[in-house]
């Protein structure tokens, strides 16, 4: 069923739409004419056991009050990093002197044909908002994915995120889809 057909029959069952979130593509690699003048951006690896609490500190404070990116823990993280696509060089930290102020996290979808790039997460401590490092950063992940032999890079975005949405377009990015969370309850029979 296409979108319409699907938030019809939602709303003929009593649910709501919760959450909307735009998966956008990009080919890669990208377009050097989108860039408009942004800087390259400084990045490390992340390193697993020594970058964990600096980092932590940075993502719970960007993602403060967000559902699934906020209020992570040491748990949560090594949940993540032992995930089977987890690899320390496509998590890129950017730095300011000596503090993790921002990053990109990104991974490889190898059983897609062909492999797709995903920005997994990208965040920039709220101190530093305001001074084009989230487009700097997801300019060093697009540019980072381009060497990992994939054309295509892809992400995830909270379709009410407007900011976000208008930056990512301004660098080319696509719609592909739009995945729907619903919430409501069934009534029982």
């Amino acid at each position: 069923a296409d979108e319409t057909e699907a938030a019809a029959l939602a709303a003929r069952l009593g649910f709501r739409a919760e959450r909307s979130l735009l998966q956008l593509r990009i080919p890669l690699p990208l377009d050097p004419a989108l860039r408009r003048a942004s800087d390259p951006i400084a990045v490390r690896p992340f390193r697993p056991g020594i970058d964990d609490d600096a980092w932590l500190a940075v993502n719970n404070a960007a993602f403060a009050g967000h559902p699934e990116q906020g209020n992570w823990d040491r748990t949560t993280l090594a949940q993540r990093l032992g995930e089977p696509w987890f690899a320390a060089d496509d998590f890129l930290l950017h730095e300011s002197a000596g503090d993790i102020i921002g990053f990109c996290w990104t991974k490889v979808h190898s059983d897609t044909q062909p492999p797709m790039g995903e920005i997994f997460v990208i965040g920039v401590h709220p101190s530093h908002h305001g001074k084009g490092l989230g487009r700097r950063l997801v300019i060093a992940g697009l540019d980072h994915l381009a060497t990992r032999s994939v054309d295509t890079g892809m992400l995830y975005v909270d379709a009410t995120n407007e900011a976000a949405v208008a930056m990512y377009e301004s660098l080319g990015f696509r719609p592909h889809h739009r995945d729907v969370a619903w919430s409501g309850r069934i009534a029982p029979r």
